[in-house]
């Protein structure tokens, strides 16, 4: 933890409760803690450009940059992650303080919520925010962008890698990945840029750019965003997609709910967007279709790779160690691999 935090707004001395590990690989993160004083307790943020995360997550000085290290800062003290979904019954955790550090670092320190986590919601829990969702993205069709919201997020962050050579048929997933699903990854990949100029070319307003289970909480019955490192422009329905995703590829629903699951948030999205007046659905389905695709164009040429160079795929958070788990992964993220190759097959038109 911090040893000298300047801006406590529970007092002192501080007591580590619990050092948090969510999102700790991002290199624009020192650390998160969630302490207690004298003054009651809260969830302290260190943010900076030079944290000890993964080579791939490297921070960046550029404001517009997918990963730009003061863009959380700036969500939460402009006011911007509070207002965002304020009018369609989404919140963000409260801002207690901020400032910066001698080095020029910045402390965040944030409400401690205590409600439940995304990652134990149901499907229809889910379902419902999603429709909160719509309803607030529908709002911000024609929402001014901020010199610090994140620009082109897909194409920066997802076409950032380099998986020429890809092995296609690899053995090991060739004997759990039949070869249509392999031939529909290889399309993905190949036709990545395909799928970013479309996503970047249909109807846009501003997303979160992380929706997923482990930033979804509530408080008080509704639901609470928090993490808000990527926000900026993207199509409607990009948040969505990834948020169907998500909530099954590393294993936080059982694989076996994904088709009701995609059934379900995707019509109560639909369903908030109309409520706010926005009823196009076919092309906001077709941009839930690319931007699902884009998303993801890059992970399972990164399995084979690792498969063929004989290292793990099993994730350390979510997955047990040592081959067995590489194999109920390709298991189960096949059935996951099938709906982005048939959103990518529709959204492209193949």
């Amino acid at each position: 933890m911090l040893t000298d935090p300047r801006h406590s707004p529970i007092g002192s001395p501080l007591r580590t409760v619990e050092e948090l590990r969510h999102n700790t690989g991002n290199q624009a993160t020192g650390g998160i803690w969630s302490l207690t004083g004298p003054g009651g307790e809260a969830i302290l943020k260190h943010l900076t450009p030079a944290g000890g995360g993964s080579a791939h997550w490297a921070a960046s000085d550029e404001p517009r940059h997918w990963n730009h290290w003061r863009r959380e800062y700036l969500a939460y003290t402009t006011g911007f992650a509070a207002d965002y979904g304020r009018d369609a019954g989404i919140g963000a955790p409260a801002l207690l303080a901020a400032g910066p550090r001698p080095d020029g670092s910045l402390e965040l320190w944030l409400e401690h919520l205590h409600g439940t986590t995304g990652g134990h919601w149901t499907t229809p829990d889910l379902a419902g925010f999603a429709r909160r969702l719509g309803n607030a993205q529908a709002r911000h069709t024609a929402t001014a962008e901020q010199p610090w919201h994140s620009h082109r997020f897909l194409r920066r962050y997802a076409g950032r890698r380099d998986f020429s050579g890809t092995p296609w048929d690899q053995p090991t997933a060739a004997a759990h990945w039949d070869e249509d699903l392999r031939a529909g990854l290889r399309m993905i990949w190949e036709r990545r840029t395909d799928l970013f100029d479309l996503a970047e070319a249909l109807p846009q307003t501003l997303c979160h750019l992380d929706v997923w289970p482990h930033n979804l909480t509530e408080r008080d019955g509704e639901p609470v965003l928090i993490d808000w490192s990527f926000t900026g422009r993207g199509a409607l329905g990009e948040d969505l997609a990834n948020l169907i995703a998500d909530t099954f590829f590393d294993g936080l629903h059982n694989v076996d709910r994904l088709a009701e699951t995609e059934t379900l948030l995707t019509d109560a999205y639909l369903e908030g967007l109309a409520e706010a007046g926005h009823r196009d659905t076919d092309t906001t389905r077709r941009a839930i279709a690319a931007t699902g695709a884009a998303k993801y164009c890059w992970l399972a040429p990164a399995m084979l790779t690792g498969l063929a160079q004989g290292r793990p795929i099993a994730s350390a958070n979510y997955d047990a160690d040592g081959e067995a788990a590489d194999i109920a992964v390709l298991q189960r993220r096949r059935p996951i691999f099938a709906m982005l190759v048939r959103w990518a097959r529709s959204a492209l038109d193949t």
